[in-house]
């Protein structure tokens, strides 16, 4: 686990310049640094640069960057690579690779070996989470690849023929003459979603990599492909189910178990993050059965117990012999963490489970490296409740679609009469865009994120792309889309910087290859049974951890947003309502959001401009704000 970043460029960048950008990431890697500038054609240089965090073969042969063998009758090599992540089958990929001389233990060789040996294909072939830059001075290109699903960062800005890249924004708002411009486009949608999923970012110009993709810049020009497309792989392997519950069952179980000894390969302290939820549990149970020591698990409590779930978690600690580390969380720890968010999330994010996510992080630094996770279940097994609210959607699309007919014959559609349905008949009889159907979400509260923003060209606040997905059941439309967006926008992007800022590597098993690919092989009523939600990943659990000890609901971490934001962030709030900050600002209605701000102080999200979601809108905006004084103010 590692930060990679660098430059392709006409400018004369030092290595002084490229050391500064490289060491805003000493957090990712505290281990080792390396930094080099390489000459390229057409008055072209290029910087690849690498903080290292060792995991494995921790001596110096693993340090970056790192390249092939010398191109023959010439002092240069062919290859020079800077990588972030692991691949996990890479002692397999060795062995296909005989004519290689291999002289470390690291997967960052198998990288190279495997990139001079099948081109751009090798990406196919890794199973892994990784961010990669590679030189290739035979055909004069530098390639950049991100894994299938986005667990690794990589951001890239492309502006007048160069490009700059990094594993965070932090290397590139340092790179010598980059200008903070915001992409005002982003707002509204960010407001709504939380996040800025890809391939947009904060600024103009600059974008993440999209999940398995790869950009090749030559000559001052780039092009991209994708050689792994949740859509595509999903309408591919659909095709082919599994017959059978019990069979389903069988290999995919088998499949985790294979992840998760993929995942234990390390030469450094390991352990897994444990909840209490079925995920995380069963990631553990599986470890547990694979390790000849006791599994070290950590867990962080809250006195709240509404969601507080670390009892369970040591109840699955104990039942499984564990090595458990519990550490119960003040209101005020939390609180405490809200100044740092903006130094690690270096765009702006307002998932607030980030606060408990850090600390849990922190927590487990202490005793290991590397944890394990159970990210993914919940996206590719049915596990949100909001799976629930878009399966009764369905069935109530067609009263839905009556009651909008009904509203528009009789020009009601706007009136005080229309208001006064429920707020769900109302999301319900709205909800008639056919790329938009399983984004449930009130008019009121698109309108209002919009109107927030300044900007009239915005980006839509929903994503408009769900005919992409080759299925009729709205859950399997959401959970796919879900996978293409706040999985890689939200939920790993979250782990990733949580886990980094304490120099911690996450890694995530049920997110395998393998286990992915399945997991569209198995039909969806496997999964979302009886209304019970990650129906066959449940039973699973059962075999390793009794029923009885895992059968309660689910509580996830939560933060007291709206104490916070209606008490000690209060005074802070309202300062970012400030007229003449606003208006230097330009990027928000400035009466509009005083109008918000002021309305959910007063009322909370049960005023009578109820269906806004005024806490999430002034959590976002809040966290936008304190983004913007920490990087563009």
């Amino acid at each position: 686990m590692c930060g990679i970043c660098g430059f392709v460029s006409k400018d004369r960048i030092t290595t002084e310049q490229l050391t500064v950008m490289n060491d805003t990431m000493i957090h990712r890697g505290p281990d080792d640094s390396g930094v080099e500038i390489y000459d390229l054609n057409d008055g072209y240089s290029v910087g690849f640069a690498q903080r290292r965090l060792s995991i494995m073969d921790l001596s110096q042969l693993g340090h970056q960057p790192m390249h092939s063998a010398l191109q023959s009758g010439t002092t240069v090599p062919r290859v020079s690579v800077v990588y972030n992540g692991e691949i996990y089958n890479f002692l397999e990929l060795k062995k296909e690779i005989p004519e290689y001389e291999f002289k470390t233990g690291c997967d960052t060789e198998l990288l190279i070996a495997a990139y001079i040996k099948w081109g751009k294909k090798c990406f196919d072939k890794f199973n892994g989470m990784f961010a990669v830059a590679i030189f290739d001075r035979e055909t004069n290109e530098i390639i950049l690849a991100r894994d299938r699903i986005g667990k690794k960062p990589l951001y890239y800005w492309y502006e007048d023929g160069n490009i700059v890249f990094g594993s965070e924004l932090k290397p590139i708002m340092n790179y010598p003459g980059f200008k903070r411009m915001i992409d005002r486009k982003v707002l509204a949608r960010f407001l709504m979603q939380q996040y800025i999923v890809h391939p947009e970012t904060i600024f103009e110009n600059v974008y993440k990599l999209e999940p398995g993709t790869i950009l090749t810049f030559k000559d001052g020009n780039i092009t991209t492909e994708k050689y792994w497309d949740i859509s595509s792989v999903y309408s591919e392997n659909v095709k082919k189910p599994v017959r059978g519950y019990e069979e389903a069952k069988a290999q995919l179980k088998a499949s985790l178990i294979e992840a998760v000894k993929r995942r234990m390969i390390a030469d450094v302290p390991l352990g897994t993050f444990l909840s209490g939820g079925y995920d995380s549990t069963l990631v553990t149970a599986i470890a547990a059965t694979l390790s000849e020591e006791p599994v070290k698990t950590f867990t962080i409590g809250f006195d709240n117990k509404e969601y507080n779930e670390a009892e369970y978690a040591a109840e699955v600690a104990d039942y499984l012999g564990t090595d458990h580390t519990e550490r119960y969380i003040s209101e005020k720890d939390m609180f405490d963490m809200v100044e740092s968010l903006p130094k690690y999330f270096d765009e702006p994010m307002a998932d607030s489970s980030q606060i408990p996510t850090m600390l849990v992080s922190m927590l487990a630094k202490e005793k290991v490296t590397v944890a394990l996770s159970g990210d993914g279940g919940d996206e590719f097994y049915c596990g949100y409740n909001s799976y629930k609210s878009v399966g009764q959607a369905q069935k109530l699309d067609i009263a839905g679609k009556a009651v909008h007919d009904i509203a528009g014959l009789l020009h009601i559609k706007n009136s005080k009469a229309y208001e006064k349905l429920p707020i769900k008949v109302r999301t319900i009889a709205d909800n008639r865009n056919r790329q938009t159907k399983t984004q449930l979400s009130s008019v009121k509260y698109i309108d209002a994120a919009n109107n927030m923003s300044l900007c009239k060209e915005s980006l839509p606040c929903k994503y408009e792309m769900e005919g992409r997905y080759d299925s009729k059941n709205w859950q399997v439309i959401r959970m796919l889309l879900d996978m293409d967006t706040y999985l890689p926008g939200d939920i790993l992007c979250k782990v990733d910087r949580a886990s980094m800022k304490y120099s911690l590597e996450s890694r995530c098993p049920i997110l395998d290859k393998d286990v992915m690919e399945l997991s569209f092989r198995i039909p969806h009523e496997y999964k979302y049974r009886n209304d019970v939600k990650k129906y066959i990943l449940r039973d699973i659990t059962h075999d390793f951890v009794p029923k009885e000890i895992m059968d309660r609901p689910k509580k996830g971490f939560k933060v007291p947003l709206d104490t916070w934001m209606r008490g000690p962030l209060k005074d802070q709030l309202i300062d970012y309502t400030n007229e003449t900050f606003v208006k230097n600002q330009g990027l928000f209605e400035v009466g509009y959001v005083k109008s918000v701000v002021e309305e959910y102080l007063k009322n909370g999200d049960a005023g009578p401009m109820s269906g806004k979601n005024f806490s999430r809108l002034c959590w976002a905006y809040f966290v936008f704000q304190q983004w913007y004084k920490e990087y563009a103010g």
